[in-house]
């Protein structure tokens, strides 16, 4: 019986291939809509986790001031901080200073506007990046101030083309600065900012040829393996309260980011946005579905007499409806079918243009047939039993 209902309603849609196309249009843009986004929405989610991670695993950054940007009156670090938090945090294994300013590098007849950090050779260990050529500072450089800087691969591109920059010269300001390393590459951090574009610089090289004061901007603090960031973050702020003179009463002048919070919080955000794209997608399913028991009802319509001389010779109502309801639920999940290959060619397609990972998910792509299915099921019981309590007198008279 099953058999038999399923060519009889394959029969009635290749009859009506336009009407049937159009009919799963509903849910083939419903299916394809709901797939394409929760896909990209969890490569972003991917995309932002791997660029939290590869600010450096453990970290803590310590900034003056309540908030993201400039400190406000809160005064800045001193070398001293830093020398504490690495002597007196016994969480901390790597601790590095960092200042940095904007400037324009120089090479040749070729200029580049770039952001220049001056720091210790911690920097590297804290902030997880990996030398593509040349070296680190040595101590005598790093205790010196000597004019020596490691480039990021922006950089290099920019000023240096495909040549190798390591034993090259740039000029920064009014003074000529050697490379001594090329930075492997990072790409975009999670705030879309061009993590290789960069210039890293021994700290008193910066303080004393660009800057011109002792201060220190933040202070990056990688928390050891096995420990807790959680009490690496608070000694970090015991400490630094104790050396800024804060009273019991009184408020931090400083924060302690941990970028662990800081990916959980743009994750969280991804997600929320993901489920709001799929949940707005997915009204589409339901809008095909009102398409489908139209187009149902027009059909019971058109075939009052067909179904009346069914019912007249011994075909049953159940019958009746069991091939009304397989003719809707097999123009769903032809759609739902449909949308999943669009939905699969869509997402690679703008993963590649939004420079996120694809990420093939067996769950949605299951769940959003098994929904498409679904909706025909739903939406194709009520034409479906109207048929099959169609009168056979009265369906026979029917023209």
């Amino acid at each position: 019986m099953l058999w038999n209902a399923l060519l009889l309603s394959l029969r009635e849609i290749r009859r009506n291939l336009m009407r049937s196309f159009l009919t799963t249009l509903g849910i083939v843009i419903g299916v394809s809509a709901v797939i394409t986004m929760v896909t990209l929405g969890n490569g972003a989610t991917r995309s932002v986790q791997d660029q939290i991670a590869s600010m450096g695993s453990n970290l803590l950054i310590v900034r003056p001031g309540q908030r993201m940007g400039p400190p406000e009156g809160a005064p800045n670090f001193k070398l001293l901080d830093v020398e504490a938090i690495q002597t007196q945090v016994s969480a901390a294994s790597a601790v590095a200073p960092v200042s940095s300013k904007s400037v324009t590098a120089v090479r040749m007849a070729k200029n580049w506007t770039t952001s220049v950090t001056g720091t210790s050779n911690a920097y590297f260990r804290a902030g997880n990046w990996r030398l593509a050529d040349g070296r680190n500072f040595s101590e005598a450089e790093e205790r010196a101030g000597k004019a020596v800087c490691v480039i990021g691969e922006t950089v290099r591109r920019e000023l240096f083309g495909s040549q190798n920059p390591v034993g090259d010269q740039i000029r920064i300001k009014q003074f000529a600065c050697e490379v001594i390393g090329l930075l492997a590459g990072k790409g975009q951090s999670a705030f879309g900012r061009d993590q290789d574009d960069t210039i890293v610089m021994p700290l008193r090289t910066l303080q004393r040829r660009l800057t011109g004061t002792q201060d220190v901007n933040s202070v990056m603090v990688s928390v050891k393996d096995g420990m807790s960031t959680d009490t690496a973050k608070e000694q970090v702020a015991l400490l630094m309260r104790e050396r800024r003179k804060i009273g019991d009463n009184e408020n931090d002048n400083f924060m302690v980011m941990d970028t662990r919070q800081i990916a959980d919080a743009l994750t969280s955000t991804t997600t929320v946005m993901t489920a709001l794209l799929g949940a707005v997608a997915a009204v589409s399913l339901l809008v095909g579905g009102i398409g489908i028991m139209n187009i149902m009802l027009v059909s019971v319509t058109e075939r009052t007499r067909e179904i009346g001389i069914r019912l007249a010779i011994g075909a049953l109502e159940r019958e009746v409806l069991l091939q009304f309801l397989i003719e809707a639920v097999v123009l769903a999940a032809l759609g739902g079918l449909v949308g999943i290959a669009i939905a699969t060619a869509a997402s690679i397609v703008l993963a590649q243009a939004m420079q996120v990972p694809y990420l093939f998910n067996p769950g949605i792509n299951l769940l959003s047939f098994a929904f498409s299915a679904a909706i025909g099921v739903i939406f194709g019981y009520f034409p479906a039993r109207r048929a099959a309590q169609l009168d056979p007198i009265e369906a026979l008279r029917h023209e």
